[in-house]
């Protein structure tokens, strides 16, 4: 599943409270104007999701996850761009694969849903992004205490790649995502950025979101998410530069052009 180029993953929030563009996607034709837009601007992947996992968020039902995602990605499937869904949950992966996404990325790694893994067997085309969290949005800071965060990430990640195994995932579609921001602090973060070829012996492909978090802003100064873009576009270069497999991104071009940059310094 090797790619020759970074991928950009385009952010499409369809919620009311995510923490860097919470509202602005929330209505339909917003978020299908969004989509067209970031198509244009040469997206691989748009990741829908319809439940906010900012620090401190509460959940929503199920019914309500679906009623926010599943009309935008049977609009957007004849586009044909992959599309990847964002949840925790089997039964809205389940809806979604049947609508047209062909990625799940899924922030627990299947920790929130015992049968996301089955889900996922099931469907046997379809990618999963599985993530190093140790906990919901309500409690997840509280969990940030590591002694060595690399390597308990590691072998963290490693667990939810065994327990996929035995559920009869296709190790060829499994995709891992250390959870920056997730139950981590600024140091943490940093220090997962920075040994990210410590997590590529890991064998998988990695996906990396970092896109205008906090941690960006700590060092900055810049306490608005938008603020933090710039930021955001020197660790998507370095993650090029790494030839992680995708970045997941608020914005596209400015991601696409720095890529496309990095890799000519590569040759």
């Amino acid at each position: 599943m090797e790619n020759e180029s970074t991928l950009v993953m385009g952010i499409l929030n369809i919620t009311p409270d995510s923490f860097a563009d919470g509202g602005r996607h929330y209505e339909f034709e917003d978020a299908l104007n969004r989509a067209r837009e970031m198509i244009s601007e040469g997206v691989d992947i748009i990741d829908i999701g319809g439940e906010s996992t900012r620090p401190g968020a509460e959940r929503i039902s199920v019914d309500e996850e679906l009623n926010r995602v599943i009309p935008v990605i049977t609009e957007l499937q004849p586009f044909g761009i992959p599309l990847s869904i964002d949840t925790m949950r089997s039964e809205v992966a389940q809806a979604a694969i049947g609508a047209g996404a062909t990625i799940v990325n899924d922030v627990s790694g299947g920790l929130a849903d015992s049968t996301m893994a089955k889900v996922i067997a099931k469907n046997s085309s379809v990618q999963y992004v599985a993530m190093h969290w140790r906990g919901h949005s309500t409690e997840m800071q509280k969990l940030a205490i590591y002694k060595d965060v690399v390597r308990e990430v590691r072998e963290e990640l490693e667990a939810r790649v065994e327990d996929l195994l035995k559920a009869g995932v296709d190790p060829e579609r499994i995709i891992l995502d250390p959870g920056i921001g997730f139950a981590k602090d600024s140091e943490h973060n940093w220090a997962l950025l920075q040994n990210i070829d410590r997590l590529q012996l890991l064998g998988y492909p990695l996906l990396i979101g970092a896109s205008r978090k906090r941690f960006l802003g700590d060092i900055t100064k810049a306490d608005s998410p938008d603020e933090r873009e710039a930021a955001s576009i020197a660790v998507t270069s370095e993650m090029a530069r790494h030839k992680v497999w995708a970045v997941r991104t608020h914005s596209v071009k400015p991601h696409k052009d720095a890529i496309a940059v990095m890799n000519r310094m590569g040759k």
